[in-house]
């Protein structure tokens, strides 16, 4: 006999038709009255109740089985287990006596001991216990449990009982000590992370281990071992905190003991490198520590930053409005490097104060207050929209989503969009009705930002919704069409994605309550309609892709409605403003739309222009279900026509219409160098003719001389409406050209040219400009232009800032004479042209320099004093602190000697005379005409006989008298002249 629960008569779950009629009961089919009573077993006993810890799932969604429910719950009981199905994991009894000892505490706790190959007694053992004190009754045996080909839905029947029973009151519940059930948790107890000075902890849980004497030892590296002292938290997983601080770096051992005896893993190694790092860098943000928000028994978490802060690991300690730091236990776990994850679940409403400490010290803004609130219905509240998508929503877009509360009771729905870094973005507000808020925001730059929406104090499902903001772009794609807004089951929805020249790949994908197939049509003319089917109502994100990334307004959320009774594709629209050639610009273009055999549904008819502008349409209701339209082109270009019944595109909608123009000559241009002043005799030039607004007719040229004469010419289609003329004329003179349209001349002709004598610039020469040239020094170049023919002449000079620069030309026999004078330090232009037309194709450039100062100039060396006959006189010239400027070097005497510069390369020069004969010398060293500093130098150059005589004493000829002259660092030099 199966007893079955109360059957609810409001909204029970569809069931399968297993029967044609009463008869079969009647006639005893086992088969089928066995897979009857089986269904009503699955959809009222197993799948009806909601178990301790299951989420709801929201209105709309597909949740998860009601095998998968029942699965997952044991999964949560016996983590311990390998728990994968309803057949051979139970057949040893372990199973089953480790589920009993989790719904009870302490009624079967020696499980973990038993032989699996008692696998019979095991089972009786612990079916026993739950049919005494649990009220499961046995619906199978322990024999059929144990047995290898044990029947699955008999044992999900007796297993669905288990999370709704209780405990009876004087049950035997036995503790248990056992030190390999002790969990030992923390920063305290990995290989590594702590360090140098600061605090670390760790968490010892004896929650299934039984009564027994907690423990805990440090050995530190130089082999010194300290007793720790261990907390008790008295929370109900029994847990003990210890905490140490290392005082040097080295290998640690953490040995903890369980009555007497070491618990699973231990000892810890533990090593201690670096020192504590600096709590003031590190930072946090996430739902968890909003002042409001977060709520009673629902998990929630924040995010630690501590990059840049050293090293060091984050501690996390709740404060219940109590002041008991037990009640609420916390996990964190590092995401990635620098970034740490908290999460905890609040057990009781009220303020709670949230510490975070980093190396043993309080981080800033640690604590942070959290008022935790009551439970509510936000199960029930409901958030969708385009802001919400997790891809596609891109800086500077308008993120809109909504949130629907109807059927959630009282209370106020909250919104926080939290941008990169922990910004708090700008979100704005707007009631639609009772029951239906919107909200937008407008990100600002790219990354990640978590959306919370909560409804009185509790986040609603999905909240917090991550969305990965993309970086802003621009496109020339657009995309229209009702099925990007919506349409209705059964009937495809429609859109049109259009690229106006773009490259890239488009792709589409559609997330929605269910599969959609999609059909794209390529028009062959840089568009594509494409249709998707939905099967099932609902909320529908459309992702235009291009190159594998959303176009910028993708993704579209369309509303698909249920099927409804009107018939969008019984519709029929006709006349000439729908056909694709023969409408004119600013013509009224007619036609007629029918929806007599279509039933009652609204008519949406919209005009675009190519530039997706609405095009003003003028309506006319007949009372008749005949609806007569029209509207007038605004110019000569494609209009597109959506004719939509009931969200849902009509037959052959949308309607692509080209817009000719009426011919008018007046509207045809005619431009281009051809027509222009400067054509130059024997020099290829064109001009362009642009009759794209004209409207239809034949462009006819002529083009004559200034004797009258038919010059040649070739015209071009462009096939885009534009034409290309090209001549070449070889007399100057007026030139005349004479153009007609659709056999009218245009205002513009005929267009008089002005042809001018060719020149050959490649025959201009410059000479005489140079590189450089020192400020406010005259410069003079030439520029011979005899060979060149004759033509205007000019020369234009930009100074560094950007003026002009006065010029004087003089005309001379082989061309012209220029000389202007630079004022300014830096690079000047200079931009020559001859008969009109650059003798260059960049300008030319020259540098102004600061003019060079003698009094900077240095010189040294035997040669300025004396020397002897025949023998090389040398001293050394230092310009580099002098300038740009010419250098002189001269020597007067009893004879001419002959002189030597070389250019050392490095802003000095060295020097050398040869004197022929004895006497006194004169060296005269100027700089820009100048005397540097001692010049004129005088030297007496002696006989090398008179060398003999001298006699050198003093410590400075010593070998350790007095240091060489020190080094010194040199600068590129000037031309040495």
């Amino acid at each position: 006999m199966v007893n079955f629960p109360p059957l609810h008569p409001l909204n029970p779950p569809p069931l399968p038709t297993f029967f044609q009629n009463s008869s079969d009961i009647v006639d005893c089919k086992l088969k089928l009255i066995l897979g009857l009573i089986w269904t009503l077993i699955l959809n009222y006993s197993i799948s009806m109740p909601m178990w301790e810890g299951e989420d709801q799932v929201a209105p709309g969604e597909k949740g998860p089985s009601p095998k998968q429910r029942l699965l997952h719950w044991i999964q949560s009981k016996l983590p311990d287990l390998p728990i994968t199905n309803f057949t051979n994991d139970w057949n040893d009894g372990r199973a089953v006596g480790a589920l009993v000892d989790s719904v009870a505490a302490g009624l079967c706790p020696d499980w973990p001991d038993w032989v699996p190959a008692d696998a019979l007694k095991n089972a009786t053992e612990a079916m026993n216990l739950a049919d005494n004190w649990l009220g499961v009754p046995q619906l199978i045996t322990p024999d059929e449990m144990v047995n290898p080909n044990c029947d699955e839905q008999s044992m999900m029947t007796y297993l669905s009982q288990y999370p709704n029973c209780k405990i009876k009151p004087s049950a035997p519940l036995r503790p248990r000590t056992n030190s390999a059930k002790v969990r030992c948790y923390g920063p305290g107890v990995e290989p590594s992370g702590p360090v140098v000075g600061a605090p670390t902890h760790f968490t010892i849980e004896t929650f299934s281990a039984g009564k027994g004497k907690v423990e805990a030892f440090l050995r530190t590296p130089d082999g010194q071992t300290e007793t720790l002292e261990c907390k008790f938290n008295n929370d109900r997983n029994l847990t003990y905190t210890c905490k140490y601080t290392p005082q040097c770096e080295g290998d640690f051992m953490v040995i903890v003991k369980f009555s007497g005896r070491e618990i699973p893993k231990s000892p810890f190694r533990v090593n201690v490198s670096g020192f504590a790092g600096d709590p003031s860098k590190v930072t946090a943000s996430g739902p968890g520590l909003e002042p409001e928000g977060v709520t009673i028994n629902r998990p929630t978490y924040f995010d630690i930053f501590t990059k840049d802060a050293g090293r060091g690991t984050p501690e996390v300690i709740i404060l219940d409005p109590a002041g008991h730091k037990n009640t609420v236990p916390v996990k964190v776990r590092q995401l990635s490097d620098g970034v740490y994850r908290c999460e905890y679940v609040a057990s009781g409403i009220g303020l709670h104060s949230i510490n975070i400490f980093f190396a043993g010290q309080s981080i800033p803004g640690s604590p942070y207050g959290v008022k935790v609130s009551p439970v509510s219905d936000a199960r029930r509240v409901r958030a969708s929209g385009r802001g919400l998508q997790p891809n596609g929503v891109r800086v500077r877009d308008a993120a809109d989503f909504r949130v629907y509360t109807e059927g959630a009771g009282e209370g106020n729905v909250e919104v926080k969009v939290i941008g990169p870094g922990g910004s708090h973005e700008t979100v704005k507000t707007k009631q639609i009705d009772d029951y239906t808020w919107e909200y937008v925001y407008q990100p600002k730059k790219e990354g990640r930002y978590i959306v919370m929406v909560s409804y009185g104090g509790q986040e609603i499902p999905k909240s917090p919704f991550e969305v990965n903001i993309g970086p802003y772009k621009e496109t020339r794609i657009r995309a229209y069409g009702p099925g990007l807004k919506g349409g209705v089951v059964g009937y495809p929805a429609l859109f049109t994605v259009e690229t106006n020249g773009e490259a890239g790949g488009l792709g589409f994908s559609i997330e929605g309550p269910s599969q959609a197939k999609i059909e794209c049509n390529d028009n062959g003319d840089g568009s594509a309609d494409v249709r998707y089917y939905p099967t099932v109502q609902g909320e529908y994100a459309l992702h235009i892709l291009c190159n594998n990334e959303d176009i910028p307004g993708s993704p579209y959320i369309a509303n698909i409605l249920p099927n409804t009774d009107y018939y969008p594709e019984l519709v029929k629209c006709s006349g000439p403003g729908l056909e694709k050639n023969g409408v004119v610009s600013g013509r009224p273009a007619e036609f007629q739309v029918d929806t007599r055999q279509a039933g009652d549904a609204p008519l949406d008819v919209t005009v675009i222009d190519a530039n997706y502008q609405p095009i003003k349409l003028e309506a006319k209701d007949n009372k008749n279900g005949i609806y007569d339209f029209s509207y007038r082109p605004t110019r000569g270009n494609k209009h597109t026509i959506q004719v939509n019944y009931g969200g849902v595109s009509t037959e052959n909608s949308p309607y692509r219409v080209f817009v000719s123009e009426p011919s008018d000559p007046g509207a045809v241009k005619v431009f281009g160098p051809g027509v222009e002043r400067g054509v130059k005799s024997n020099s290829p030039t064109h001009f362009n003719i642009d009759c794209r607004e004209a409207g239809p007719g034949e462009v006819q040229i002529a083009l004559t001389n200034a004797q009258g004469q038919d010059i040649p010419i070739d015209i071009q289609d462009n096939r885009d409406g534009t034409f290309t003329v090209e001549y070449l004329t070889a007399s100057p003179g007026d030139h005349r050209v004479t153009v007609l349209y659709a056999g009218a001349e245009i205002p513009q002709s005929p267009i008089v040219v002005p042809v001018q004598s060719n020149v050959d610039v490649t025959k201009v020469k410059v000479d005489g400009l140079e590189p450089t040239a020192p400020i406010n020094s005259l410069q003079q170049f030439r520029v011979i232009t005899q060979d060149a023919g004759r033509a205007d002449f000019a020369v234009s000079i930009t100074s560094p800032s950007g003026m002009r620069v006065r010029a004087h030309v003089v005309p001379t026999h082989e061309g012209y004479l220029v000389n202007f004078t630079p004022t300014e330090l830096g690079q000047y232009l200079l931009s020559i042209q001859f008969g009109g037309q650059p003798i260059s194709s960049t300008p030319y450039r020259f540098t102004c320099t600061p003019k060079g100062s003698a009094d900077a100039v240095r010189a040294w060396g035997p040669g300025l004093e004396g020397g002897v006959v025949c023998r090389p006189a040398e001293f050394v010239i230092d310009t580099r602190s002098a300038g740009q400027g010419g250098l002189g070097v001269t020597v007067e005497g009893p004879c001419e000697a002959a002189i030597n510069c070389r250019d050392n390369g490095d802003g000095t020069c060295a020097v050398a005379y040869l004197p022929t004969e004895p006497g006194h010398y004169t060296v005269n060293i100027t700089f820009n005409e100048q005397h540097i500093h001692g010049s004129p130098f005088h030297s007496y150059i002696a006989h090398d006989q008179d060398i003999k005589q001298i006699r050198v004493t003093g410590n400075g000829i010593q070998p350790h008298g007095i240091p060489p002259h020190p080094s010194c660092c040199v600068t590129p030099t000037p031309d040495l002249t």
